[in-house]
């Protein structure tokens, strides 16, 4: 068994693919990469062939029809041959150095007879054309290099979360837990981040600054004026979030913690989904923000309430053309700050 498995999801990525395959290939023989090819039409199946053959004991090629990025990942997971599990995008990179520091202290917990749910890090915004980089680091909410439980967390600041680029988990956690993303639906690594945390019992934080996050390309998902484009699909990740919460509310109640940090999670979700639909201007989709409270609200009372009631939901519900140039505005003071979109 590898160490480690890491999942690259590509579609149509040949003109940058290579960096991120380079940069994941120095982790050595520990590593398994699994090249997930998502029904392509530009030369993405050629370039991870090659991969695969000069590195047959690491690289490994899966093609398949194209059903998007949560389609791709669950290939990933399916073939997944390594202890843990990792997703990196084709258009992002690890750096070296964190990345060999993250396999040396993977390596060191499995020699003490420790194998945690969770192993996390820092990610680095890398913005197009700023040359300060964003770094989302944990050093205040979480202990540093020991095992901890959910006890131990300790407050997240405003714009402090945990997301897939930050994360490893346990191959076989995401198994038992029943993991499956929805297929041709963007915006699916927050079902990837959010839906194991109740099953995470043990956790590892290392400081490190790993996954280098690229945003820049006018095409990418999180382009603004491509998910307002998308809207219905974040949507559906919002309502699928609230559903699995719900579903899940026997096991989340049974830590305070975890409901908390779960809870929180959605509030940024929605706050996300509900601005958005603000920012396009348009009649139908400020009734489709309204709909998506009120499936919230169907779903669980408590819930609805407490994210109507937060901070952001307040500024996300303020009544008439005032009230949404405020949540706008208060929303544009957060892209400034946390580099978002």
């Amino acid at each position: 068994m590898k160490l480690l498995t890491i999942a690259i999801p590509c579609y149509n990525s040949a003109a940058y693919m290579r960096r991120c395959i380079d940069s994941l290939i120095v982790g050595g023989e520990d590593i398994e990469i699994i090249i997930v090819n998502d029904g392509s039409t530009d030369n993405t199946a050629d370039i991870a062939k090659e991969y695969a053959q000069r590195f047959p004991s690491i690289v490994k090629v899966v093609n398949k029809e194209n059903g998007g990025h949560g389609s791709a990942v669950n290939a990933g997971l399916e073939n997944a041959n390594g202890l843990y599990f990792k997703v990196v995008d084709s258009d992002d990179w690890v750096s070296q150095s964190a990345y060999d520091s993250i396999i040396t202290h993977l390596k060191d917990l499995l020699k003490d007879g420790k194998s945690v749910d969770m192993f996390i890090s820092n990610f680095v915004y890398e913005k197009e054309g700023e040359k300060r980089k964003k770094v989302m680091k944990y050093r205040h909410a979480l202990p540093e290099e020991q095992v901890f439980t959910w006890k131990d967390v300790r407050h997240f600041r405003v714009g402090q979360y945990i997301l897939m680029h930050s994360v490893i988990y346990r191959t076989n956690l995401l198994r038992e837990c029943g993991l499956k993303l929805p297929e041709h639906t963007f915006y699916v690594d927050n079902i990837f981040v959010f839906n194991p945390l109740a099953y995470v019992k043990t956790m590892y934080y290392l400081d490190v600054n790993f996954y280098r996050y690229y945003i820049g390309r006018e095409d990418q998902s999180v382009n603004e004026n491509v998910m307002i484009s998308r809207i219905d699909q974040q949507i559906k990740v919002n309502k699928l979030m609230v559903d699995y919460y719900i579903d899940e509310l026997p096991r989340i109640r049974l830590n305070g913690k975890v409901r908390r940090y779960m809870v929180n999670y959605l509030d940024i979700i929605t706050t996300v989904s509900s601005v958005l639909l603000i920012r396009s201007g348009l009649d139908e989709n400020l009734e489709k923000k309204k709909e998506l409270w009120s499936y919230i609200k169907s779903k669980d009372k408590w819930l609805w309430a407490r994210l109507r009631s937060g901070l952001l939901g307040n500024a996300m519900n303020l009544p008439g053309k005032l009230g949404r140039r405020i949540s706008v505005d208060g929303y544009k003071i957060c892209q400034r700050i946390f580099h978002f979109n």
